[in-house]
C-alpha cells in the first residue's frame, strides 16, 4: 500500500515535495557521487519544478531524465523536454545534466533502441521517480488499453524503454505516438513519488486501488507492486 501524504493547500504540497525530492538527490550523491532523477511533464509538477530550481543543490552531478515523451520535435507543441528545460532547468537547475527521449528517428518504434541504449548508460538504481496520474488511469504514457502497453507492464521484460500508441481521447490529444519508460525501468527508483491534485484525481486514484485490472488503469501497476516504496502526494 502506498504512504499517502495531503495537504490542505497545493502550495504546502509544492513545498514538501520539492524538499523531499531534495533529500533524495542529495542522498544520492552523498552515496554515488551522482544522483538520477526520472520527470514527468504536466501543468502539475510545473511548480514543484521551478521551487526545485531554486535550491542550491549540487546540479551538476544530478542528471534529470524524462520519464516519457511525446514522439514531437523539442520546438513543436507538447514537448516535455521542452517544458523541463522550461521549469526544471532554470535558476540553479540550469547546472544539471539532462536525457530526453525523442530522437532523430522518424517514429517512436523505430527510435526504441537509441532511446534504450541512452536510458541504459544512466547511474541505478534511479534515485527518485515523480510520476503523475491522468484522469483515466494513465501514469507515463502507460495508457489504457495502448498499443505496447502489455510489453511495457510485463514485470519479467529488462527493456527501459517502449514505444507507446495511444488510443486517442480527450487526455492523450492528437500526439498518440510517445516513448515511455516500463515497468520494470520506473521500479528501478529507489523512490517513486506519484502527484496528483484535485478532487477528480483523487477519485480516480482511489478507484485504482480499488481493482486489479492494470490494463483498464496502468497507474495500478505502481500501485500495486510491493518492490519499491511509492508515496502519493495529493492537495485539492
Amino acid at each position: 500500500m502506498a504512504e499517502e501524504k495531503f495537504f490542505q493547500d497545493r502550495e504546502r504540497l509544492v513545498q514538501a515535495l520539492a524538499h523531499d525530492c531534495a533529500c533524495e538527490l542529495q542522498k544520492g550523491i552523498k552515496e554515488n557521487d551522482h544522483a538520477s532523477f526520472l520527470v514527468s511533464g504536466g501543468s502539475t509538477p510545473e511548480p514543484v519544478y521551478r521551487e526545485l530550481s531554486k535550491r542550491p543543490l549540487p546540479w551538476s552531478q544530478i542528471t534529470a531524465a524524462l520519464v516519457d515523451e511525446r514522439w514531437v520535435e523539442k520546438t513543436e507543441s507538447g514537448s516535455n523536454a521542452a517544458f523541463i528545460e522550461k521549469s526544471l532547468l532554470q535558476n540553479f537547475g540550469i547546472e544539471a545534466n539532462f536525457l530526453g527521449m525523442k530522437n532523430s528517428h522518424v517514429t517512436a518504434a523505430e527510435g526504441e533502441k537509441a532511446c534504450e541504449f541512452a536510458y541504459s548508460e544512466l547511474q541505478k538504481p534511479f534515485d527518485v521517480c515523480l510520476l503523475g496520474m491522468g484522469s483515466d488511469g494513465h501514469t507515463a504514457s502507460l495508457f489504457p488499453h495502448a498499443q505496447g502497453l502489455q510489453d511495457a507492464l510485463n514485470p519479467e521484460s529488462k527493456k527501459l524503454c517502449k514505444a507507446i500508441t495511444a488510443n486517442q481521447s480527450e487526455v492523450t490529444g492528437s500526439n498518440t505516438e510517445r516513448m515511455t519508460l516500463t515497468l520494470s525501468a520506473i521500479l528501478q527508483a529507489r523512490n517513486i513519488k506519484l502527484l496528483i491534485t484535485g478532487e477528480e484525481k483523487l477519485k480516480v486514484y482511489r478507484e485504482a486501488l480499488l481493482g486489479s485490472d492494470e490494463m483498464e488503469m496502468p497507474v495500478r501497476s505502481i500501485l500495486k507492486q510491493g518492490l519499491k516504496p511509492v508515496t502519493v502526494y495529493w492537495a485539492p
